[in-house]
């Protein structure tokens, strides 16, 4: 495997990006894999090695670059209930409109790569940032593949909300929700599943039964083995068939 940490160009500074594809036999197809709110960790680095092992290139942005923010770590310590109000202030400093300038810049990078293929692509993305996969979907004609896992703000009353976004995309989507979930209750999900089946839009939204919010993350409280398998084995059937 070869594994780089660069820092790629952006209009609002530079996002400092983690890419990890197979050494052997390339060019792959391109992965970008968006960060959840918790930001970037070796956690997330590890999913994006188990991605690249299977014949992928990931790319996973630092999209808090703005912010002058890595890793939360790296931060001073707070107390529980403040760390948690930086973590959604920080968040809520993201826009669609800023992610998906940054994808493009990143886009541009893996052009002039030699290891990335410049066909069919996929983007994935956990809690915040599956609405930035399904948008980059409706932004990018190459990508043919979105799949949004435990995501946010899945129907809302603006232009880019995921169940409009989608709706303007040929790509194929994958929503995996969880049972349990404040972020997306189940009046949400059933009405992101209403909206797209009317609209005949390539997706699957698949409901987790007894799981929580978080739970394919191995280090999270709610991590869910069975659950977490499944929407690996759900991922990477979707990019077998839609990548090849």
């Amino acid at each position: 495997m070869i594994e780089q940490t660069l820092d790629l160009p952006t209009r609002d500074g530079a996002a400092t990006t983690f890419i990890v594809h197979p050494e052997r036999e390339g060019p792959y197809p391109v992965v970008l894999f968006f960060m959840d709110a918790p930001a970037i960790r070796e956690e997330l680095r590890d999913m994006a090695r188990r991605i690249a092992a299977v014949g992928y290139y990931v790319m996973l942005p630092n999209l808090y670059y703005r912010r002058g923010v890595l890793e939360l770590a790296d931060l001073p310590p707070l107390p529980e209930a403040e760390a948690r109000a930086r973590m959604f202030d920080l968040m809520g400093s993201l826009t669609i409109a800023g992610v998906m300038e940054d994808a493009d810049a990143l886009m541009d990078f893996a052009d002039r790569d030699a290891a990335a293929s410049p066909g069919r692509m996929a983007t994935l993305g956990y809690c915040m940032s599956g609405q930035y996969a399904v948008n980059y979907a409706a932004r990018n004609p190459r990508v043919a593949a979105a799949a949004s896992i435990y995501g946010v703000r899945l129907v809302t009353d603006q232009d880019d909300s995921p169940h409009l976004a989608a709706q303007r995309s040929k790509a194929e989507f994958y929503f995996a929700c969880a049972e349990t979930d404040a972020y997306a209750p189940p009046e949400m999900v059933e009405a992101l599943d209403a909206a797209l089946k009317d609209s005949d839009t390539r997706a699957e939204v698949e409901l987790y039964p007894g799981t929580h919010h978080g739970f394919a993350f191995p280090q999270r409280a709610v991590y869910d083995k069975a659950a977490a398998e499944r929407h690996w084995e759900r991922l990477f059937s979707l990019w077998r068939r839609t990548l090849s």
